[in-house]
């Protein structure tokens, strides 16, 4: 499955279910709304708060993982994947652009 927000001021952005929905989850979106929902303009910074805390936290986990491991003289293996703030900022954006026009976000529908 794909979550496919919309939005008209601004282009599709497209994700696998695992990614949009921890997306949708960050912000406080609850399981009746995973699959098919509207974030209106009011709800934008709130959500973009979220999302930047969530990003955070998570870099300063991997900051302290690897604090832990250069005391122990080890290397962390090279991160795989996409990190958080990768997967994010693109929404993020979204967030900021139509939060501007006063447009909501779509998704699911």
């Amino acid at each position: 499955m794909l979550y496919k927000f919309k939005s008209k001021v601004t282009g599709d952005l497209i994700m696998l279910e695992p990614n949009g929905r921890q997306i949708l989850q960050l912000i406080g979106k609850d399981d009746t709304s995973l699959v098919k929902g509207i974030l209106l303009p009011p709800d934008m910074p709130a959500a973009i708060a979220a999302l930047e805390r969530a990003i955070a936290q998570d870099e300063a986990v991997l900051q302290q993982r690897l604090k832990e491991a250069q005391a122990a003289g080890e290397t962390l293996p090279r991160a795989e994947g996409v990190t958080l703030r990768q997967r994010a900022v693109p929404f993020i954006d979204m967030l900021q652009r139509a939060h501007r026009a006063d447009k909501e976000i779509v998704w699911g529908v």
